[in-house]
C-alpha cells in the first residue's frame, strides 16, 4: 500500500476564512468528490504562495499554508484537490515570505517586472532586479540584493534587505511589507 501524496500550497481566504461561501477552520481536513477539475470542481490552493494575490488581495484577506491530497488536477496558476488540510495561518508577511523563498529556489537574475493590472502582482529576484506595479491592489516583491520595488498609491511593495557578502551570498536580514499610503510611502517612488 503506498502513502497518498501530500503537496504544500498556498490559499487566501476572506476575513471569515471562507473561500467561495465555503466555511473553513484552521487544523481541519476536507473532502470532495466527484471528479476533480480547477475551477469547476475539488478545493483550489497554489503552489506559488504569491499567485493568492490574484484571488485575495492583501486589504482584508487571510492566508494559509495547507496540505493538498488525493486526486488533483492543475490549472494555469492553481491546483484542485479532493482532499486539503488547513494547516496553519500565516498572515500577509508569511506568504509574502513562502513567497520570497519560492522564488529564491526557482530563479536568480538581474531583471525587471512591471505589471499594471489590478489584484496582480510583479515579482523579481536577483542582483539589482526591479518590480513595479499600477493597478488596484497590486503588488510588487523584490528579493535580490540592492534590488527595487515602487508602485501606485493603494499598491503593496515587499522589500528584502540583505547583510554584507559572506563569500557565497548576500544573506537575508529582513522581509518588510508597506502598502503605498501617498505620505508615508510615495507612490512610483
Amino acid at each position: 500500500m503506498s502513502e497518498e501524496t501530500k503537496v504544500i500550497a498556498y490559499k487566501g481566504f476572506d476575513k471569515d476564512m471562507k473561500c467561495r461561501g465555503f466555511q473553513y477552520e484552521i487544523g481541519k481536513e476536507y473532502e470532495c468528490w466527484g471528479q476533480i477539475r480547477a475551477c469547476e470542481n475539488g478545493f483550489h490552493a497554489c503552489e506559488n504562495p504569491l499567485d493568492v494575490f490574484a484571488y485575495y488581495p492583501p486589504a482584508d484577506s487571510r492566508y494559509c499554508e495547507v496540505r493538498q491530497s488525493g486526486d488533483m488536477n492543475s490549472e494555469n496558476d492553481k491546483t484542485a484537490s479532493s482532499k486539503i488540510h488547513i494547516s496553519c495561518e500565516i498572515g500577509l508577511k508569511g506568504i509574502i515570505e513562502a513567497g520570497v523563498k519560492f522564488i529564491l529556489d526557482k530563479v536568480n537574475y538581474r531583471s525587471a517586472a512591471t505589471n499594471m493590472g489590478d489584484w496582480s502582482a510583479a515579482t523579481n529576484t536577483g542582483y539589482r532586479s526591479a518590480a513595479s506595479v499600477e493597478g488596484k491592489e497590486a503588488i510588487a516583491i523584490v528579493t535580490g540584493y540592492d534590488s527595487k520595488a515602487s508602485g501606485a498609491e493603494g499598491c503593496w511593495i515587499v522589500l528584502t534587505e540583505h547583510g554584507e557578502w559572506d563569500g557565497e551570498t548576500y544573506p537575508i536580514k529582513e522581509v518588510k511589507a508597506f502598502k503605498i499610503d501617498g505620505e508615508k510611502i510615495k507612490p512610483g517612488v
